[in-house]
């Protein structure tokens, strides 16, 4: 037995984890969003510096009104991508959003990977989000945002004919792995180009669609809004940003 595991058994738990620190990196370090930006929204063109600020996976009773007050604060708009579920555990939470007039869009009811689904659950998924954040916020959602990005070509065609336009990203703030505000905003600041668009989260651990901490992207809002505003950025939603000029597809 002892020489199975040596032999067979050993060599085989050193490969495993060698894949899985290499997912590991490639999910920290790589942002999937570039390989299905196919005929989706992810920036606009033209030379106006204008960048949007969006949210994926609230609200939070936790972190959303902490972000809700740096925004208010820096006398921003931002896009906030929400998951039904969410909306159902906090509404009071949803109706501050929209009472203060950010954009509320669709993140799916439960932030299933999509691409698994059939046509139809695909609808479902999408419907009953746009029901519970309708009900709660008085909010028709436009765009979605898919989770993880993924999305297969049928479920973007189908996207389409339901009458969403499905926005991704430019620039990933990786703020789920929890690297430092400075670290985010560094980062953001040596990439950023006018039209982009850019990914926080407001929820969401690694594994779960609550909870993770949220401290950092908290603090990076009002860094980066400073550091922008001084390189001459405004901040508009998604609907503004779509509206000036355009999408890349």
């Amino acid at each position: 037995m002892r020489k199975i595991f040596k032999k067979i058994i050993l060599p085989l738990l050193v490969v495993l984890a060698i894949i899985a620190f290499a997912v590991a990196l490639f999910t920290v370090f790589f942002d999937q969003a570039v390989l299905v930006r196919k005929g989706t929204i992810y920036r606009v063109g033209g030379t106006n510096k204008v960048v949007a600020l969006t949210f994926d996976d609230g609200p939070s009773p936790e972190w959303t009104p902490k972000i809700l007050d740096e925004l208010n604060k820096a006398g921003i708009k931002a896009t906030f991508f929400m998951l039904g579920e969410n909306v159902e555990r906090y509404p009071e939470i949803a109706r501050r959003v929209a009472e203060e007039g950010h954009e509320i869009e669709n993140h799916t009811y439960d932030h299933r990977v999509l691409i698994y689904y059939k046509m139809d659950e695909l609808e479902k998924e999408i419907k009953e989000a746009e029901k519970i954040i309708k009900s709660v916020t008085g909010k028709t959602t436009r765009y979605f945002r898919p989770p993880k990005a993924w999305l297969t070509g049928a479920e973007k065609k189908k996207l389409k004919e339901m009458g969403y336009g499905i926005v991704l990203w430019t620039l990933n703030s990786k703020d789920w792995v929890n690297f430092h505000d400075k670290q985010i905003t560094s980062y953001i600041l040596r990439n950023i180009r006018p039209g982009d668009i850019i990914l926080f989260h407001d929820s969401g651990g690694v594994f779960t669609t609550e909870g993770g901490d949220r401290s950092q992207t908290v603090k990076t809002i009002p860094r980066l809004v400073r550091k922008l505003k001084e390189k001459g950025y405004s901040f508009v939603t998604i609907d503004e940003l779509i509206n000036t000029k355009g999408n890349n597809n």
